[in-house]
């Protein structure tokens, strides 16, 4: 987080695709309405209306996983409460996106599993893979661009950032702006990731960023793994979690997270008065962006309510409450076209250079399955 603000040099840098005009599905009834349970699209379940009423007449959504400093969860959760009348619930606000699909099997039958997911791109594959996801396309399905979304429409991206690297300058001397500096000595027990790779999408992500700045690709990961074995050799990595609290403590004051967290975090602490100057840094030498995906728990305790959090989230408004937190909604491009959206809070998203590329399924799948079999041996052991 820069103590002043980044200021950003293109809106669409993480979402330069094409993009359809919003509403491309639509939301009316079709002649013979669905079960909220099995319906694929608002339209399927009687149109948008019919769908709203439904939602209300549960009353509530099983969420997990959802800190409310994390992408505007807090917003969003308030937001939609206020809109329908819906008590959202917030399960292990600070759980793994693992812990996520492990609660959807869990508690498949008790009316108490999730009915919707927020995960990393590999955890959706993986939901999707084992039968977990009901399909179901919003309204703006066709604005979602082709390859940040399940063909079924099983689990699709909602926001995105790059791998950054956060910095408390009152405690570092001179923080870090690329990979290659977290070797230097006076990193000590410094450095950190938002959690465990196996576990948590934002840490492997940071695996995958350091990956690419020591020689590997999207098809070789190992070296991302190497590289903070080499750190946790040198004393540079120290296996914490990194989170607002240990950064506030001293704890963690090197931190490779979003860029929409460390920005965020910045925020908070400037709110608080804390003693932190958090600083951000997107590092050019291991440039990694990726969304986060939402879906819908096949098995879900409340369907309806389900269904309508998506329309509600993939919304201009909940897009929009994204990028306040400076988390690049996926419908960016095509807000920009049509109109709705927020160009301020756009204009404060951090400077990137050149346009992004993404892993395929195939390449996330083997790198999360290296780093699931390499990472405790190499790392923590």
């Amino acid at each position: 987080m820069p103590a002043p603000r980044l200021r950003t040099a293109a809106v669409a840098a993480l979402l330069a695709f094409a993009a359809a005009p919003l509403g491309a599905c639509g939301s009316k009834p079709t002649a013979v309405p669905r079960a909220p349970a099995v319906a694929t699209s608002a339209a399927d379940a009687g149109g948008m209306a019919a769908l709203t009423a439904a939602a209300k007449k549960e009353g509530s959504l099983n969420t997990i996983a959802l800190p409310s400093d994390w992408a505007n969860y807090g917003a969003l959760i308030d937001g939609f409460e206020k809109k329908y009348g819906i008590k959202v619930t917030v399960e292990n606000p600070d759980g793994t996106s693992q812990d996520e699909i492990d609660a959807i099997k869990e508690h498949r039958h008790d009316g108490r599993a999730p009915d919707v997911i927020d995960v990393g791109g590999s955890f959706a594959r993986s939901a999707a893979k084992q039968d977990l996801l009901a399909p179901y396309m919003v309204v703006p399905w066709d604005s979602i661009p082709k390859d940040q979304k399940d063909p079924h429409a099983r689990w699709y991206n909602n926001y995105g950032g790059y791998v950054s690297i956060g910095c408390d300058a009152k405690r570092v001397e001179t923080c870090p702006a690329t990979f290659a500096d977290l070797r230097k000595p006076e990193y000590k027990g410094k450095v950190t990731l938002n959690g465990d790779p196996t576990k948590s999408g934002s840490a492997f992500a940071g695996v995958y960023a350091a990956a690419l700045a020591n020689g590997g690709s999207f098809d070789d990961i190992q070296p991302g793994i190497d590289f903070f074995a080499e750190l946790r050799k040198s004393g540079n990595f120290i296996p914490v979690e990194s989170t607002p609290a240990t950064i506030e403590k001293g704890e963690t004051p090197i931190s490779i997270d979003w860029d929409f967290l460390n920005l965020g975090y910045a925020d908070e602490f400037r709110r608080k008065g804390a003693d932190v100057d958090w600083r951000t840094a997107i590092p050019f030498d291991g440039s990694f962006a990726e969304f986060y995906a939402n879906g819908v728990n096949k098995d879900a305790p409340h369907p309806a309510a389900a269904r309508l959090w998506q329309e509600y989230v993939f919304s201009p408004e909940g897009q929009n409450i994204r990028l306040g937190a400076y988390a690049r909604p996926v419908l960016m491009e095509a807000m920009a076209e049509d109109g709705t959206l927020d160009k301020a809070a756009a204009e404060n998203l951090p400077t990137v250079e050149g346009t992004p590329s993404f892993p395929t399924e195939a390449q996330q799948h083997k790198a999360k399955e290296t780093v699931n079999r390499n990472w405790a041996k190499a790392v923590s052991g």
